[in-house]
């Protein structure tokens, strides 16, 4: 079998309907789609991507009224995010309903949700009827991919469809908030809606917990120790260490860098240094990387710890754990 790649919505949702995996576009990166309510579809998911079952998945709706079908909750901070911010990248974490499987939710009591910022997905889910988890459209702990023929490039003979919707606009995953009635929002993951901008609304937010583990249910998806992960030996430098100049270096650099000839191939984020266009990006510069002949071992150094620096900053951590 090797998956169809095409723009026919109603296919793909007549696939999402019969247990099928169909990878589609959203804002931030491809998500892998089954049908959230069908323990069998899902579990192809994990099949597909090799992902472990303790990794939970994000539900994904059509619009912000369906949230009620999933969650048991939805507290009045949780109300206000919702109206700011949805669709967008932004998930919320709120107490499940028993109607959403044990497999999507690692066994844990909430469920994340969103409603993803691209009118594709949103008519694919709601021409298929049915809320649709899906996690990044990549092989486990590997660079999440941005375009439909980063998809077909690893997962093309385990799935059914591939859903032509472009390059992804923010190119990294969405922001998750764990919501608890009567306490402050707790960040899961960083991601495409930076934390600033959610504090201008509803006020200071908890931070991470330390890194995810090895192994148990994870509290939010994205959190394992190694995650993002290029297939080569990936380097964080200090800001007084520099990338090794040899034909074997690749480098992965925020912006403009002298004399890129030292190296063997050389990733430039952003030329003006902004964050929004390093994000759109990273992952596929970091692919890019990660494929070029010669090159061994990746350098880069960590972005401002600002705005979506923050989600990039912990992209970049999990991508180089070993």
């Amino acid at each position: 079998m090797s998956a169809e790649l095409s723009s026919d919505l109603n296919r793909a949702a007549t696939l999402l309907q019969s247990g099928g995996l169909v990878a589609f576009a959203t804002e931030t990166v491809y998500g892998l789609g089954a049908n959230a309510l069908d323990s069998r579809a899902v579990a192809r998911i994990f099949a597909a991507k090799q992902r472990p079952h303790f990794d939970p998945l994000i539900v994904h709706l059509a619009d912000s009224e369906s949230v009620t079908t999933v969650a048991a909750e939805v507290p009045e901070i949780a109300r206000h995010l919702i109206s700011k911010f949805w669709p967008g990248p932004l998930t919320l974490v709120l107490p499940r309903k028993l109607i959403v499987p044990d497999l999507v939710t690692a066994g844990l009591p909430g469920v994340a949700i969103r409603v993803p910022d691209h009118p594709q997905a949103r008519e694919l889910i709601r021409r298929s009827g049915v809320p649709v988890a899906a996690p990044s459209a990549n092989p486990f702990s590997r660079i999440s991919p941005t375009t439909a023929e980063h998809v077909l490039q690893h997962l093309a003979d385990r799935i059914d469809m591939v859903l032509q919707g472009g390059a992804c606009r923010i190119g990294i995953e969405s922001t998750v908030l764990k919501i608890t009635a009567g306490e402050s929002p707790l960040l899961l993951r960083p991601g495409g809606l930076p934390r600033e901008v959610i504090e201008a609304e509803v006020g200071s937010i908890l931070l991470p917990p330390g890194d995810g583990e090895e192994e148990g249910a994870q509290v939010a998806p994205g959190r394992l120790l190694k995650h993002y992960a290029p297939r080569k030996k990936m380097v964080i430098l200090t800001d007084a260490e520099e990338p090794p100049a040899h034909a074997s270096t690749g480098v992965l650099s925020f912006r403009t860098l002298p004399n890129p000839e030292r190296f063997g191939k050389v990733e430039i984020l952003s030329t003006a240094g902004d964050l929004c266009e390093a994000a759109a990006s990273f992952f596929a510069a970091l692919r890019r990387l990660d494929d070029a002949p010669g090159v061994e071992v990746l350098y880069a150094r960590r972005f401002p710890d600002e705005g979506l620096g923050l989600a990039l900053n912990d992209r970049l951590s999990r991508a180089a754990h070993s």
